[in-house]
């Protein structure tokens, strides 16, 4: 990662909107092809069951994404800084695999998904469009490593509202079923795979590299505070995290109700290439072209934010500094590997995302625990309510991935 200057804190006069960017990124996150072959897949086998998840998902994610960026503001060092500093040796090691296997997980997805993307909007085979990928992911890398990281903000932000559009765009004219909508706010389950589905998706969007990441996105962009300017900054960090992810929380959302509404009971719609073909024949190919677009999107921007997140884990845990443009280049072997042998790409995506549910614990409870630390947070330590609520949060995905991990070995 780029080493990026520190600033001192900004004018009184700075308005709110010059505050506003890490949550962003890190929101790309919860919007990746991951999410598109969970939330899809939903849709299209359960109709609109399973809202309830993307709901309560991404209630979870607001709340620890702003105590992720939290802790990076009030104590200077990042998530995985934190924890390199206090584990030893063997357990820092194998702290580091699981977190660097989520962010494999990662990568594979997003690679993938933009390689599906140009294979729907162009017939790009598939490994050659994982290639591609790669190759663009490294030049938008290399604007944050140039162009330093509100540059990178203002670009991600352009592809989000991309995605949005992309996604978005959809719904409009699907003739959603707004009570049967409603009606899967209600949570429920109906046999085992609405279960993994539901870990995908919780996957896909409290994703655990994301969590890693804007610790330190937000210690970098706003630098180190002083106590009398800490509550105007988290107040403003408290807008980004909502704003940011009420905007990734619509798009998870608006492609589930695309599915029900489109894609429910057709038949060839269990992959993203089918899918996009359902949606073409059934709602014309302008809105078809509109949704490998918001993919390719989608793609782009989450595969470079995934590979900054994963120079942030390495750096941290290990205390090694990897540049970007060679990690990226390093991480793309696994997903063009998957995409040569073959391998059913939308059902690893939904895999890939299982993997991420299983992976969040290990960032969310330390996350709760350092942020609820009075010796490390001092008088912006978590209060009693805050405590409760987000034990209670990371308690609901324990409980799902136990329940998941049952199901499959046992189910």
């Amino acid at each position: 990662m780029s080493t990026i200057t520190r600033t001192s804190p900004p004018p009184a006069r700075r308005r709110l909107r010059w505050l506003l960017g890490p949550a962003f990124v890190a929101a790309i996150a919860y919007v990746d092809p991951g999410n598109v072959a969970a939330n899809l897949t939903a849709g299209a086998q359960y109709g609109y069951l399973l809202v309830w998840v993307l709901v309560v998902a991404n209630g979870m994610a607001v709340l620890i994404q702003y105590l992720s960026a939290k802790l990076g503001l009030v104590t200077g060092r990042s998530l995985p800084e934190l924890l390199g500093e206090r584990l030893r040796r063997g357990p820092r090691l194998l702290f580091w695999a699981q977190a660097e296997l989520v962010a494999a997980a990662t990568d594979l997805a997003e690679v993938i998904g933009g390689a599906l993307a140009l294979y729907i909007l162009f017939g790009v085979p598939l490994p050659l469009g994982g290639l591609i990928v790669g190759v663009i992911s490294m030049a938008l890398l290399a604007v944050q490593t140039r162009g330093g990281q509100r540059t990178f903000e203002f670009m991600v932000m352009g592809l989000l509202a991309v995605i949005t559009v992309g996604f978005g765009a959809g719904v409009l004219v699907s003739g959603v079923d707004w009570g049967a909508a409603l009606a899967g706010v209600v949570p429920r389950f109906e046999g085992t795979q609405t279960v993994l589905l539901a870990a995908g998706m919780l996957g896909a969007t409290v994703m655990p590299h994301a969590i890693y990441l804007h610790s330190s996105l937000a210690r970098d962009r706003h630098g180190v505070q002083g106590d009398g300017g800490m509550p105007r900054l988290l107040r403003a960090t408290r807008w980004d995290v909502v704003l940011s992810l009420t905007v990734a929380g619509t798009v998870n959302i608006a492609m589930l109700l695309l599915a029900a509404a489109s894609l429910d009971g057709v038949a060839g719609t269990d992959s993203i290439e089918g899918a996009h073909a359902a949606i073409s024949a059934a709602l014309g190919p302008a809105i078809g072209v509109t949704f490998g677009i918001g993919l390719l999107a989608s793609g782009l921007a989450s595969t470079s934010v995934g590979c900054y997140a994963g120079a942030a884990i390495m750096k941290g845990l290990l205390r090694v500094r990897v540049p970007l443009l060679v990690r990226r280049a390093v991480t793309l072997i696994p997903a063009l590997v998957v995409l040569t042998l073959g391998v059913d790409p939308t059902w690893s995506l939904v895999l890939s995302q299982v993997l991420l549910s299983i992976g969040i614990p290990f960032a969310a409870i330390p996350l709760v625990l350092l942020t609820s630390d009075r010796s490390v947070m001092g008088r912006f330590a978590n209060g009693r309510r805050l405590r409760a609520i987000a034990w209670t949060a990371v308690s609901l995905i324990v409980a799902l991935n136990l329940a998941l991990l049952g199901l499959t070995l046992w189910g």
